[in-house]
């Protein structure tokens, strides 16, 4: 349940994303599903990847490449999808930072999942070793 609250919070902080910026369209709530669930696809599997194989010049840039790579991950989605479309680089930067910061800060009212939470101890633990 916890999954599909985060998806529909990206939906909606690509949804504002295409509201502040002007490069950046999203014809309407089911192309921003669709467009959430492939930008997680992208970062799931090709931005690891990315990382990986740029790390010199992350090191050098003191990691300000990750942003590059971000907005070229952006941008690369943008030119997939059919209802989403983002007109170039530097606003597929400026995207991509702006939809990590909202759906960061959507994704933090989302309650988390209590049910693989521990019991709390009462105390340390002691072993017999006479059963063992």
């Amino acid at each position: 349940m916890r999954l599909i609250l985060i998806w529909c919070c990206n939906a909606l902080a690509l949804l504002s994303v295409a509201y502040f910026l002007p490069g950046v369209v999203v014809d309407g709530i089911g192309s921003a599903l669709i467009a959430a669930l492939v930008l997680g696809f992208i970062n799931m599997l090709i931005r690891p990847l990315l990382i990986l194989l740029t790390l010199p010049v992350t090191v050098l840039s003191l990691g300000l490449f990750i942003l590059v790579i971000n907005g070229l991950l952006f941008w690369l989605a943008g030119s997939v999808l059919s209802g989403f479309h983002v007109t170039g680089l530097w606003v597929g930067m400026m995207g991509a930072l702006l939809y990590s910061i909202i759906s960061y800060l959507l994704s933090l009212l989302v309650p988390k999942n209590e049910n693989n939470r521990k019991p709390p101890q009462d105390g340390p633990i002691t072993i017999d070793h006479d059963k063992l």
